[in-house]
């Protein structure tokens, strides 16, 4: 049985917990937050701390913690947890800049520790059959892509904590809200060779942008448009992805990226085109993305093998996103190294 630790009970706290408890061979061991008043679990056997160092060296057993506070402060408590020599599941963003990602994963690979970071989008059973597309080559060379989130966040929600919109402790939209878009970007085009950017901030009293786009040029030659932002009147807009190559051009939208709109395959027939489109449609959110991490966190565990979502993953689209906004205020394009 691997032994799970909870460090921060927000809001996404109640996901990793649901997960944990859906997991064979994962218990919720302990849980830690410095405000007493989150400590509220409806499970007696669960440990509560205020002190994240204390909770860990007073329980050797645990295996794996989970670190779900504000994106700012994920690299200071993935030193801590990795000195401890557990196992880290951190939720994205994995670090504000690339600089704290990769101590992140430097420390990680001292210490001899598994690191994990969630991007539970990958498992949605839209984006798994394009993944499954591409891995058999039906799409033949790439041309493009275009990474598309046009969602509302009102003032209120930003209003919600101290920490939100600020650049210490969250980042804007990109790193808040489009970084699972570029995730899946990155994801199915590879590494990015360089990045022209604009970002601004439109309506939203925030330190950060509440708008962005950018031009990406990836290493393959294929080209990338990312637009983003949380300003779009009255709600929730849609999020889209699409991918365009030699033999096949498909695009996965809704409001949320959940539903096939095109699936141009070569060789596919409209009847298995319609078929996949009804059977997405059915379950369009599969099994749950938190669920998913925490299940293969502990078969990486029992395989001594790399997360499926590893830190290099978390790493790539806070290095996209920097590179966006360094372009955005320095009027130039950015060439990744």
């Amino acid at each position: 049985m691997i032994q799970f630790a909870i460090v921060g009970m927000g809001f996404i706290a109640d996901k990793h917990i649901a997960a944990i408890r859906n997991t064979e061979g994962a218990n919720l061991f302990a849980i830690c937050d410095n405000n007493p008043d989150r400590l509220v679990l409806d499970d007696e056997n669960v440990l509560k701390y205020t002190d994240l160092e204390k909770m860990l060296q007073d329980n050797p057993q645990i295996d794996v913690v989970n670190i779900c506070v504000p994106s700012g402060l994920h690299a200071n408590l993935t030193k801590i947890v990795a000195k401890y020599k557990k196992h880290i599941i951190t939720e994205k963003p994995m670090a504000l800049n690339s600089s704290d990602a990769k101590e992140m994963m430097e420390v990680a690979e001292e210490e001899g520790v598994k690191l994990a970071i969630v991007h539970p989008n990958r498992y949605r059973p839209a984006i798994m059959e394009v993944r499954k597309l591409m891995d058999a080559g039906e799409m033949g060379k790439l041309s493009h892509a275009n990474a598309t989130v046009r969602w509302n966040r009102g003032q209120e929600y930003y209003d919600q904590a101290p920490w939100r919109g600020t650049k210490k402790f969250d980042g804007g939209v990109l790193m808040n809200q489009a970084i699972h878009n570029l995730d899946l970007l990155l994801w199915f085009m590879g590494p990015v060779k360089s990045v022209q950017g604009m970002v601004s901030t439109r309506f939203r009293d925030i330190e950060t942008e509440d708008v962005a786009t950018g031009l990406i040029e990836f290493e393959s030659g294929a080209l990338g448009v990312v637009e983003a932002a949380t300003t779009i009147y009255p709600q929730n807009l849609e999020e889209s992805l699409s991918i365009f190559g030699e033999t096949a051009s498909v695009k996965i939208s809704g409001k949320n990226a959940l539903f096939i709109e095109t699936w141009d395959v070569e060789g596919y027939k409209e009847e298995e085109v319609e078929a996949l489109k009804a059977k997405i449609q059915n379950d369009p959110w599969g099994k749950k993305g938190h669920d998913c991490i925490i299940e293969d966190m502990v078969a990486a565990i029992n395989e001594n093998r790399e997360p499926a979502v590893s830190g290099l993953d978390g790493y790539n689209p806070v290095r996209l996103i920097e590179a966006i906004i360094e372009s955005s205020e320095t009027g130039r394009r950015i060439t990744f190294s």
